[in-house]
């Protein structure tokens, strides 16, 4: 199993800092490590977003917020979008 190389967007770095402030680090953590492993691995589920999100997939962190990101499969790279609402 390959590592995948975890890369984040300016927004989702705040988005860090508020979901951490708010008790959600756990959570983002056990996210971070199995998009690491594998971002398509089937738990927890993952959502393929559509729409202006189209080529991108979310998470939920709780009911309200998600890890949204981006699959670049031919680099092994995820891009991390947002961890709050959804990116918009």
């Amino acid at each position: 199993m390959t590592d995948w190389k975890v890369v984040y967007t300016r927004q989702a770095v705040k988005d860090r800092e508020r979901a951490y402030l708010a008790g959600y680090r756990e959570k983002i953590v056990s996210i971070l490590f199995v998009l690491r492993g594998n971002p398509f691995a089937p738990y927890p589920p993952y959502e393929k977003l559509c729409g202006d999100l189209e080529g991108f997939y979310s998470r939920r962190i709780n009911r309200q917020h998600r890890v949204v990101y981006q699959v670049y499969e031919k680099e092994e790279t995820i891009k991390i979008v947002s961890m709050w609402l959804h990116y918009e």
